[in-house]
C-alpha cells in the first residue's frame, strides 16, 4: 500500500429540502440528514470510481458501522443547502466527514461523519486492512486531478 494522497477527495452536493421531509414545525426531521450525508457520500464515491456497484463488483461490501451527527440550525422546506464529503480515512476503514451549509449564507447547519468497514461480500469476513481497491481507486483520482490541474 502507499502513503496517503496530501488532498483526500472532496465532494460538494447542493440540494432544496423538499415538503416530505419536514415535520408539523416546518423544519427538516432530523432522520433526513442522513439521508442528505448519503446522496453526498454516493456522489464522492462516484467521483473517486468506487460506488455502490463498482464495490460490490471488487469484491467487496462497504456497511456504514457507526454515524454521527452534530445538528447546529434547523433547515426548512424549500431552503438550497450545500452538503460536502470529504473522505478522511481509508487505511482500515473508510470515515467520511459531512458539513451542510445553507448555500445562500453560508451558514453551518449540521456536521457528523459516518465509518464504514470492508466486508468480503461472499463470506461477510471483515477486512482488517482496506482492500487495494480503495486505495488504487483514490491514487487513480488523485492522479486525475493532477492532471487537470497542470492543463488548467
Amino acid at each position: 500500500m502507499t502513503s496517503a494522497p496530501v488532498n483526500l477527495p472532496y465532494s460538494e452536493t447542493a440540494i432544496e429540502i423538499p415538503f416530505h421531509d419536514v415535520d408539523v414545525l416546518q423544519i427538516t426531521w432530523h432522520g433526513h440528514y442522513i439521508k442528505y450525508f448519503e446522496i453526498a457520500r454516493c456522489d464522492l464515491l462516484r467521483k473517486i470510481g468506487y460506488d455502490y456497484p463498482q464495490m460490490k463488483a471488487s469484491g467487496f461490501i462497504w456497511p456504514v458501522t457507526e454515524c454521527y451527527v452534530k445538528y447546529i440550525r434547523p433547515s426548512s422546506y424549500g431552503q438550497r443547502v450545500i452538503v460536502s464529503a470529504q473522505l478522511i480515512e481509508y487505511e482500515n476503514r473508510m470515515k467520511i466527514n459531512y458539513l451542510i451549509r445553507d448555500s445562500e449564507s453560508g451558514n453551518k447547519l449540521t456536521s457528523g461523519y459516518t465509518i464504514q468497514v470492508a466486508l468480503n461480500s461472499e463470506t461477510k469476513e471483515l477486512q482488517f486492512v482496506t482492500p487495494q481497491v480503495l486505495w488504487d481507486q483514490i491514487e487513480n483520482h488523485e492522479n486525475l486531478k493532477d492532471l487537470k490541474n497542470v492543463n488548467a
